[in-house]
C-alpha cells in the first residue's frame, strides 16, 4: 500500500485530529529547545570548568534549529501565520538560510522525493558513496558551500531556478541582502569581542557533523519511488532526539502527509507504521549500515 491509499484509509474525523495545529504546543516546544540553547550558551560565556566540553552540545542544539526552519516552510509548528513566517526567518538566519528561498526549494524536494533529475537536494549530485566523499559530508563543507553560492545567487545574481516561483524573486532577494547586512554587522563586533565567535560561529561548524549525519538517514540509500512511505526513512530512535529534531525522525510520516504538525507525527505513525517501507533502527545502526554497504561496494 502507497502512501495515498494509507493516507486514504484513514477516518475524517481522526484526520481532522491530525492536522490540528496548535500555538501552545509549538511555544513550549520552542521554549524547551531555546532553553537549552540559553542553558549551554550561558555556561560557556561564564567560562564554567570544562566550558569548551558544552561547544558540542550547543552546536548540536544550534544546528537543529534547522528542523523547525524546515517545519516552519510547512506553516505547521503553529496556528498562527506570523509565529511560522518569523520564527522561520529568525531561525533561518541564524543557520545560514535564507527562509523564503528555502521554502520553495523545500516544496520542490517534497513534490520529486528521490528523483535524481528533479529533487533540488540532488541538484549537486547522488549522496556520498564513497568514504572521500562521506567524510566530505560530514564536515558541512558542502552545505557552507552551497550557502555561500545561494547567497550570492539571490543577492546579486540571476533567479532562474524552475522551482522558485518568480513572484517571490523580490523577496528573496530582501532576504538574501538584509541577512548578509546582519552578518556584516555580526563581523564587525568580532574584532570588539569575539562573543559571537564562542556562541554561534564556531559552535554550528561543530554541530554540523551530526545533522549530516541525521539529514542523511531521512532519504540516504532510499529507492526513487513516488511512494513516500519507501523514498522516505522513519528512523526509531529516543525521545531526547525526536524532541531534539522536532518529530522530523518520523520521516516517512512526514513526506506522506507534510501538513500534519510535529506533535501529531507520533499519532500518524501510529496509523502509518504498517505501511513503512524504509526504516532504521536507530541514527548509529543506519551510519554503520551504511558504511557498511559503502564498503561493500569498495571493495
Amino acid at each position: 500500500m502507497d502512501h495515498r491509499a494509507a493516507l486514504a484509509a484513514i477516518p475524517p474525523d481522526r484526520k481532522s485530529i491530525l492536522h490540528a495545529r496548535s500555538d501552545i504546543r509549538g511555544l513550549v516546544h520552542l521554549a524547551g529547545h531555546l532553553g537549552a540553547i540559553a542553558l549551554t550558551g550561558t555556561a560557556i560565556a561564564t567560562g564554567i570548568p570544562g566550558w569548551p566540553l558544552l561547544l558540542v552540545p550547543h552546536g548540536v542544539l544550534l544546528v537543529f534549529l534547522f528542523t523547525l526552519t524546515h517545519e516552519c516552510t510547512h506553516k505547521t509548528p503553529f496556528r498562527t501565520g506570523w509565529l511560522n513566517e518569523g520564527i522561520g526567518h529568525l531561525t533561518g538566519t541564524l543557520i545560514f538560510l535564507p527562509f523564503t528561498w528555502f521554502r520553495y526549494f523545500h516544496l520542490a524536494h517534497h513534490k520529486y522525493t528521490n528523483d535524481p533529475l528533479r529533487d533540488p537536494e540532488l541538484t549537486g549530485g547522488e549522496r556520498p558513496e564513497t568514504w572521500p566523499a562521506l567524510l566530505l559530508y560530514l564536515s558541512g563543507w558542502d552545505y557552507w558551500r552551497g550557502a555561500a553560492a545561494t547567497f550570492w545567487t539571490m543577492a546579486f545574481g540571476t533567479i532562474s531556478a524552475p522551482y522558485l516561483p518568480q513572484r517571490k524573486h523580490s523577496a528573496m532577494r530582501r532576504d538574501a541582502r538584509w541577512m548578509l547586512a546582519a552578518y556584516l554587522l555580526a563581523a564587525l563586533s568580532l574584532p570588539i569581542t569575539p562573543i559571537l565567535f564562542w556562541l554561534w560561529l564556531l559552535p554550528l561548524l561543530i554541530g554540523q557533523p551530526v545533522l549530516r549525519i541525521y539529514l542523511l538517514a531521512e532519504h540516504g540509500r532510499c529507492p526513487p519511488v513516488a511512494n513516500m512511505l519507501e523514498n522516505s526513512r522513519t528512523t526509531f530512535t529516543n525521545r531526547i532526539v525526536r524532541t531534539l529534531a522536532w518529530n522530523m525522525p518520523y520521516h516517512a510520516e512526514h513526506h506522506a502527509a507534510p501538513n500534519v504538525p510535529f506533535h501529531r507525527l507520533p499519532d500518524l505513525h501510529a496509523d502509518l507504521a504498517p505501511h513503512l517501507k524504509s526504516t532504521a533502527p536507530g541514527y548509529a545502526a543506519f551510519a554503520r549500515d551504511y558504511a557498511g554497504r559503502m564498503s561493500a561496494a569498495d571493495n
